[in-house]
């Protein structure tokens, strides 16, 4: 049997972040025992479809995640996804746990838990703290979700849980509050990393032979420009509606729900010429592809990405504005668009060379052939 593993994921950190300054024990670690390399995040750059992919190695048209949010156009329901019954392809916990070996699921967002940890033997998570096992093991209460706190609490208790626990695969996942307002200069952005890293090299010399890999389920940028498509859809009569994949309950990471992708129901197939037109006008939308051409090129699920996808200019995201078209901002730092892709992955005793590796889903896919 391989050796055991642990995969970390750092929520929103783009590669500017995690540099040799601020984390010297994950770049010494990777120079002496792997590598370090940028890879790519698939689209659309949210949550829950990266973390499909990552811990499946599987692309979104096999996981079936895209995205954060769901909108049915035949019932017109629509919600948040933050439960199983989403997910579509095995995940390492079910592999894992089929071959009799020990899995924990460490995450701050409640909704990952949810969604991807009821295969886990072991499942932890800031948002809703299970106060006995964290008393079991010796694992403080947690802080606050959206605190830079909680990332430094969710790595230290993987710790925890190694040491106690020895699973076989840790599963680790911070929260992307600090860089959606902080960008890699500052010094709170730069903490984080820091504390991190002190966890990581923590966790290597508890477990000195155990795989880890550290990478990100996307960017992040700043982003000034802001178009609510919807409210300018609806100034101009069209009958459509507007899915944001990036969508969730955690406004205070973005308080207009802004991303740079849109999936786009076409309630009135009559009004596609002016739809389109519109979507041309826009000097914010970068490009546009029917669901076909998007499933094609980006991999994604023809269900549930509407009829076209739109995506952002790289200084621009779509958002909520309530009752604004457009808005001009210092204060967004946000993901979702083709701009948040590039990932790092920092590994240590990895089960294969770094060209192995060209996106972050292949962590897994590389894991999945070695317990074939």
């Amino acid at each position: 049997m391989m050796n055991k593993v642990m995969i970390l994921v750092i929520d929103g950190c783009a590669p500017e972040y995690i540099t040799p300054e601020f984390a010297p024990n994950i770049h010494r670690l990777a120079e002496q025992f792997g590598f370090s390399k940028t890879v790519m995040a698939v689209v659309p750059t949210v949550t829950n479809v990266n973390h499909a992919s990552i811990l499946s190695g599987k692309f979104p048209s096999e996981t079936g995640m895209a995205g954060n949010y769901y909108y049915n156009p035949v019932t017109g329901e629509e919600g948040f996804i933050e439960e199983k019954g989403f997910m579509k392809a095995e995940t390492l916990l079910q592999a894992y746990r089929k071959r009799g070996l020990k899995t924990a699921f460490l995450t701050v967002k409640g909704k990952l838990l949810g969604v991807y940890g009821h295969a886990a033997d072991i499942g932890i998570s800031v948002q809703t703290p299970d106060a006995p096992l964290l008393q079991k093991l010796g694992i403080p209460a947690p802080p606050g979700v959206s605190s830079l706190e909680s990332s430094r609490w969710v790595v230290e208790a993987a710790l925890a849980v190694i040491k106690k626990e020895d699973p076989a695969l840790v599963y680790c996942t911070t929260n992307d509050f600090g860089f959606h307002h902080f960008g890699p200069e500052a010094p709170e952005a730069q903490l984080q990393i820091r504390q991190i890293d002190e966890a990581v090299a923590a966790i290597h010399e508890a477990d000195p032979e155990r795989q880890i890999y550290i990478t990100a389920d996307h960017g992040m940028n700043q982003k000034h420009h802001l178009l609510d498509f919807q409210q300018l859809a609806d100034e101009a009569g069209l009958h459509i509606f507007c899915l944001a994949p990036l969508k969730d309950r955690y406004k205070e990471n973005h308080v207009y729900q802004e991303g740079g992708i849109l999936y786009l129901f076409l309630k009135k197939p009559e009004e596609k010429d002016t739809l389109l037109e519109l979507i041309r006008s826009r000097a914010e939308i970068e490009a546009m592809m029917t669901n076909k051409e998007a499933a094609e090129k980006m991999h994604l699920p023809l269900r549930g990405i509407g009829d076209y996808v739109i995506f952002t200019a790289p200084d621009c995201a779509f958002g909520e504005l309530g009752g604004t078209t457009a808005l001009v901002t210092d204060a967004s730092r946000t993901h979702g668009s083709l701009y948040e892709q590039e990932v790092p992955l920092l590994a240590i005793h990895p089960a294969a060379p770094a060209e192995a590796y060209q996106y972050s889903k292949d962590i897994a896919a590389v894991l999945f052939k070695l317990l074939l």
